[in-house]
This record gives structure tokens, C-alpha cells and sequence, in this order.
């Protein structure tokens, strides 16, 4: 919790795996690909073999088990190496112990007999001499011999950290011999200085002679994320993760560590220049209607007589504005609250005027200027209970947990009875995965009103993540029961049947709730049961086409729904669509309200970036990694 901001679901997306996401509809549709990649080790998003799943910790890496396979010469005696390696590490001093592998470089044919071949290291005196304008007097054989005697002494003076005499040596070898191994040891040597850009050349002089020398490569990505060289480091560490067969587990870490790096700076610059604009009219609709419906304040009704130019004839416009449910409704009712506020004269409504120009600065991603208003609106009226819910939202966004229990305290002492503050301080507990005390809410809000349908399903989804499947499944029965006529149910239903991998019921259900959708509100649907559906043919059938028609449908309706793009790129990537998934990770990153959903989307994207430049830069690699089974695409999805 600590150092990141935690979202805050709303009510109509329900979380079967809750992590960090704004809305609860982005943890309910991305969790579920995270949970089926987990248990069934399929590649939910390839980054050369490696399958990313956004958590609220960033990129979570789940290695399949391609990962593993061995190679047909070398892996027994590679696996016997790594473990006298690590125990040579733990007897000797790292900096030692790296110059005494230089001398076996993972494309060296036979590693071990480089070693026996090393010469004894010979005193100073008897070394050879050596320089640009004598080589040429040299045999060949001699240049052998000349480099192997000096690379040794080379070996020697960095054992005893004696770093430049090692520069020194290292550099006549190169002059006898130009050899892989030579320049990433000298590269070893300014490592130790710090001195990174001459890692960098000599690491690429490396790779020029062997491009897929696992340790030049894994030294200059160090040196490139020294240099804040983000993208290059990361590029560097994806090919070394490949070559290697993804056995180094501190490179899988390493590229891990810099997809997040590349992101947050990114994610800064877009936050920064970033346009402040409503969401999606889904997301819209959602937040609002996570708060029971109440009738307009008294003389703002749509029938009372208001002058249209005036602070209450435009809280009333904005207030007719958003029943519509409509993404022109939503910023008209914006434009309203704002010029409410600037007209004035606004009476026992200024309090009101202030939670909805609040409500609606929280949901462009306003988030300080929002608690400036939702404060002003409990100065001005401390009874408003609902301007306390919406501001313990914002606290636990910006991660001020207790901040936001402070306020529900406050909102409880005003009104003890207004079931709002059960349902969204349950909502505090849920995402924080407090089940037991998520349901006591949930079912106290139930208490004090049975027909707050969201109340219901989100007591359903508690249980069935507290491993009461059995009252869950009751639960949702009876929601269908009492409200039969709300498409939310049967969504959202669907999705644990979904998630119990009941396909053909869950689609049934998902159905429903689309042709209700299209029936109550047909200019401003909800998206989701397209989605979800879209998701389920996808998991059961590997239906791609119908899946993409789906969220394509779904876009149409809702351009800018930030899950309906996120699932489309996700959809595009699994059958190797991997530039046209890029375009549709970036749109969802442009989507994004807060910098951690920013840096969410841009650490698909990134890894997306990256998995085409390795394509382009080591095209052998991508048809190995089609041999390990972790091809561009990733398997098929089961």
C-alpha cells in the first residue's frame, strides 16, 4: 500500500482477483487474464517467451514451462557449471570470480577446454611486449600465444583489483588476437571504475565478434541502465533472457525491473502533458451509479422553473445533463458543476454544487483539486455524508489509508443509517483483501437497503474470493430472483461461472445482459458483457475472429473504454499481431486517468516495443523461441 496510490473499484465492475486499478471493470477483465495465465502457463502477453500480467505491483512474469526445456549439447554440464559457480561465489570475492568465467563465454563450443588451455601466469618481466607497430612481426601462433599469456595476466591483475594494469593487458591481448572474451573483460575492468560508457564500447566491440554472448550482453545492459538508457538495457536483457534459455533468473528480474523503469519515465512525460478529460462513459456511469440513486435537491428538479443562465439553473442542466448516460451528456454536465460554481448566488446548494464539480474533477484525475471542493462541501454542509464517501475514495487513491477511514468515521457520526457508507467502506476493505470485514459492510448496507443491487453482487463476489463458492453461487441465484430485470447481475454472474470455466453458462449469461443493455439504454450500454463475453470465446474456443468482433463492437459504442482497447491489443498479441497490439497498448495508455494506470498500460506497450526490436535485431531468435514453444505469439491459448 505504502509509496503507490491504491484504486478504487467502482461499484458495477466486481473483482474476482482484485489488484491496483482505478475502476473495479480494469481489475475484473485483466485479473481474469492474469488468474488463467497463472494456473494454465499460457502466455497471456510474449515478450520473447515471457508472459506479462499487469498486478499492483507492476509486471508480474510467469515463466512457462518452455523456459525450461534443455538444450541438445550443453545443459547438463551448463547446470552442473551454474551450481560450482554459485559455490565458488560464496568462497571467493565476486570481482575475482567474474574475470575467472570470462574464459567461458556461453558460444564458446568448448568451454572447459578454454580453461585447461590457460596458460601459467607469467611474471611481469617475462611477458610479452607488444604493441600496434610490432604485431605485424608476429606469426600467427605467436599472436595466440602472446594473447593467451596476457589475457591470463590480465585475469591475475584483476583478481587483485589492480584495474587499469588489467585495461592495460587486456588491450595488448586485443591487439594480438581481437577476441570477445578480451573486450568483455576489459569491459569487467571499467565496471569496476564505473566508468560506463567504456563498458558500452567494449561490451558492443564484444558483441560484434559474437552477438549473442550472454555476458557482454548482460554487461552493457548494466552499463545502459547506469547511464539511464532504459530502453537499451531492457533490449539487452530480453535477448540475454532468450539466449539463455531463460534459465538466469536475475536477468528475467532484470528485465522486469527495467519494463517498470521504462514505463514510470515515460508515464511522467504523458501524465505531464497530459489533456484532462473525462473517461469513457462506462467508467462514468459506473462511478456514478456505486452511489444509490437519490432524487434532485429540492428546486432543482427538471420541472422547477430555473433561469437556464444561472448557478441553479445550471446545476440543474447538469443534473438533467447527466441522466442521460451518455459521453456528450457526461461533459456537458461538467461544463455545468464548473459554471455553477462561477455564477453563484447558489444558496443551500452551494454545498451540492461543490460534491458534484468534486465528483466530476475526481473522475478527469483532478484528484487535489477534487478534495479542495469535496472539503468545501462538508465545511459548507458537514451532514452532505456523501462528499465524506467520495473524499475517503480520493485518500485511498493517493494512498492515505487512513485518511479515508478518518472519513468514514466522519460520514458514520453524521448519519450511522445511510447505507452508502457501509457499501463503499466494504469497498476499502475489499481491494485491500479485508473479505470478512468487506462482507460485514456489504451486508450491513443490505441491512439498511435490500434494493441496492450492487450491495448483493459485491456480498457474491466477496464470498466466492473468501472460497465460499456454494453461498456465492446463492447469492448471485437470489440477485436473479429479486432483480431480474438488471443486466449487472447477469454480468457479473457470468464471470464467476467464467471463472469456474462454466463457458457455455457464462456466455448464456453474458448474453442476457447484453439484450437488456441494448433494450434500457441503447444509446449508453455498458460495454462490459461484450467484453466479457468477447474474453470467454477466447478462453474456451480460441474464437479470435468473434472475439475481436466483439470488442471491436464494443468500441464502436464506447470509443474510449480503456479495457475494451486493452483486450483488443491483448487479443491481437496472442495470434502474433505484434505491431498492430503495440498501436492498441499505447491507446490504452493515452486512456489512462492516473499515472499508475499510465505506467500499467506503458509496461505492456514497452514489452511489446521490445519483443519487435529483438525481432528485428536477432531474428534467429524468434524462430528459437518458436522451438521452446514460446514463439511471438505464445501458444495457443487453452
Amino acid at each position: 500500500m505504502s509509496g503507490e496510490p491504491v484504486p478504487i473499484p467502482v461499484a458495477q465492475n466486481l473483482a474476482l482477483d482484485t489488484s491496483s486499478f482505478t475502476s473495479q471493470q480494469s481489475t475484473s477483465l485483466w485479473d481474469r487474464l492474469s488468474i488463467w495465465a497463472s494456473e494454465n502457463k499460457a502466455v497471456v502477453y510474449t515478450i520473447a517467451g515471457v508472459a506479462v500480467v499487469v498486478t499492483g505491483a507492476g509486471v508480474v512474469y510467469y515463466l512457462s514451462d518452455s523456459r525450461r526445456e534443455t538444450r541438445p549439447t550443453d545443459s547438463i554440464a551448463a547446470e552442473e557449471k551454474k551450481k560450482q559457480s554459485k559455490k565458488d561465489r560464496r568462497k571467493a570475492k565476486k570481482e575475482a570470480e567474474d574475470a575467472k568465467n570470462e574464459a567461458t563465454p556461453k558460444s564458446t563450443a568448448e568451454p572447459e577446454e578454454v580453461v585447461k588451455k590457460t596458460p601459467t601466469v607469467e611474471t611481469e618481466d617475462e611477458l610479452p611486449q607488444v604493441d600496434e607497430t610490432t604485431v605485424g612481426t608476429l606469426s600467427e601462433q605467436e599472436r595466440k600465444d602472446y594473447a593467451a599469456k596476457l589475457k591470463a595476466a590480465g585475469n591475475k591483475a584483476y583478481g587483485s583489483k589492480n584495474y587499469n594494469e588489467a585495461i592495460d593487458l587486456y588491450g595488448k591481448a586485443i591487439i594480438c588476437k581481437p577476441d570477445p572474451i578480451f573486450y568483455s573483460n576489459r569491459a569487467a575492468c571499467y565496471n569496476a571504475l564505473g566508468d560506463w560508457d567504456k563498458v558500452v564500447d567494449d561490451t558492443t566491440a564484444a558483441l560484434a565478434l559474437d552477438n549473442e554472448y550472454v555476458k557482454a550482453l548482460n554487461r552493457r545492459a548494466n552499463a545502459y541502465e547506469h547511464l539511464e538508457r532504459y530502453s537499451e538495457a531492457l533490449l539487452d536483457y530480453t535477448a540475454s533472457c532468450i539466449i539463455d534459455g531463460f534459465r538466469n533468473e536475475q536477468s528475467a528480474q532484470s528485465v522486469e525491473r527495467l519494463l517498470k523503469k521504462v514505463a514510470e519515465e515515460k508515464g511522467k512525460s504523458i501524465l505531464a502533458g497530459k489533456e484532462k478529460k473525462l473517461p469513457s462513459p462506462t467508467f462514468v456511469t459506473n462511478y456514478l451509479q456505486s452511489f444509490r440513486p437519490r432524487p434532485a435537491p429540492a428546486g432543482l428538479e427538471e420541472t422547477a422553473e430555473l433561469e437556464a443562465n444561472s448557478g441553479k439553473g445550471q446545476l440543474q442542466a447538469g443534473l438533467i445533463a447527466i441522466a442521460k448516460k451518455t459521453g456528450d451528456g457526461y461533459d456537458h454536465a461538467a461544463e455545468a458543476f464548473d459554471r455553477a460554481l462561477e455564477l453563484g448566488n447558489l444558496g443551500d446548494h452551494e454545498a451540492f454544487a461543490y460534491n458534484m464539480r468534486g465528483t466530476f474533477r475526481y473522475l478527469r484525475g483532478e484528484n487535489n483539486d477534487a478534495l479542495t471542493d469535496l472539503s468545501k462541501s462538508v465545511e459548507l454542509q458537514p451532514s452532505m455524508t456523501q462528499s465524506y464517501i467520495k473524499r475517503a475514495s480520493m485518500h485511498l487513491e493517493l494512498g492515505n489509508r487512513e485518511a479515508a477511514a478518518n472519513d468514514f468515521e466522519q460520514a458514520t457520526a453524521q448519519d450511522k443509517d445511510d447505507p452508502d457508507i457501509y457499501y463503499h467502506r466494504a469497498q476499502l476493505h475489499f481491494i485491500l483483501g479485508e473479505f470478512a470485514e468487506a462482507a460485514k459492510d456489504y451486508q450491513k448496507s443490505i441491512d439498511l437497503d435490500r434494493d441496492f443491487i450492487f450491495s448483493h453482487i459485491q456480498l457474491g463476489v466477496t464470498q466466492y474470493k473468501m472460497g465460499s463458492i456454494a453461498s456465492s453461487m446463492a447469492t448471485f441465484r437470489r440477485c436473479i430472483k429479486n432483480f431480474d430485470k438488471v443486466p449487472d447481475v447477469y454480468n457479473y454472474y457470468g464471470e464467476l461461472l467464467l471463472d469456474q470455466q462454466k463457458y457455455q453458462e457464462a456466455i448464456e449469461k453474458f448474453d442476457t445482459a447484453v439484450e437488456m443493455e441494448k433494450q434500457a439504454k441503447p444509446l449508453g450500454m455498458n460495454v462490459l458483457p461484450l467484453i466479457n463475453k468477447a474474453l470467454a470465446l477466447f478462453q474456451w474456443k480460441q474464437d479470435f475472429s468473434e472475439a475481436e468482433k466483439l470488442c471491436q463492437k464494443a468500441l464502436i459504442i464506447d470509443p474510449e473504454c480503456d479495457i475494451a482497447v486493452a483486450t483488443m491489443a491483448q487479443l491481437l498479441l496472442q495470434q502474433g499481431k505484434v505491431t498492430e497490439a503495440l498501436k492498441y497498448f499505447e491507446r490504452a495508455a493515452e486512456l489512462s486517468r492516473t499515472e499508475g494506470e499510465i505506467v500499467n498500460a506503458l509496461s505492456y506497450a514497452e514489452a511489446t516495443r521490445t519483443q519487435l526490436e529483438v525481432q528485428e535485431k536477432y531474428p534467429q531468435l524468434a524462430s528459437r523461441l518458436q522451438g521452446m514453444g514460446g514463439g511471438l505469439g505464445g501458444p495457443p491459448m487453452r
